[in-house]
């Protein structure tokens, strides 16, 4: 079940999301944590921005939010595409492995790369690249 916090200094809010099915439940936990990286990525790289320029404006400040919100969305529909389909792949084979990993980045990386009306060579290579990824998280993780 999606579980997240917020704690500054002694009191702590957190909340928990129950959808009723650990598919979902994962695919939102996905799409919630990444793309609130996603969000925070536009939201440092603007704040860089304006530092650097020395001038904040209210139309700079709704760009930003516009962004943060398409970067979110983006990012956490990425994310959560990928928990689900790893998370289908594992009950599908039975077992917890780096293979469901490779599977599930893979499969994530072509739908992607299709969905944005990539080039056959192009869905191939981006296909290639999220298996790469997943699978190299993956060991990483069995490192620590």
């Amino acid at each position: 079940m999606p579980r997240a916090g917020f704690s500054a200094g002694s009191p702590k809010v957190e909340f928990a999301i129950d959808m009723g099915n650990p598919l979902l439940n994962r695919t939102v936990d996905g799409f919630l944590k990444i793309g609130a990286v996603g969000a925070c990525k536009v939201a440092a790289e603007d704040a860089f921005e304006c530092l650097h320029k020395g001038s904040v404006s209210k139309n700079k400040l709704e760009q930003t939010l516009k962004n943060m919100c398409k970067e979110g969305a983006y990012w956490g529909a990425v994310a959560g595409l990928y928990v689900g389909v790893e998370y289908g792949v594992e009950k599908i084979r039975g077992r917890y492995d780096w293979k469901n990993a490779l599977i599930g980045g893979v499969v994530s990386g072509a739908i992607i790369s299709a969905a944005s009306n990539s080039k056959a060579d192009k869905i191939a290579k981006d296909a290639i690249t999220g298996g790469a990824i997943a699978t190299a998280v993956e060991f990483i993780n069995y490192l620590t």
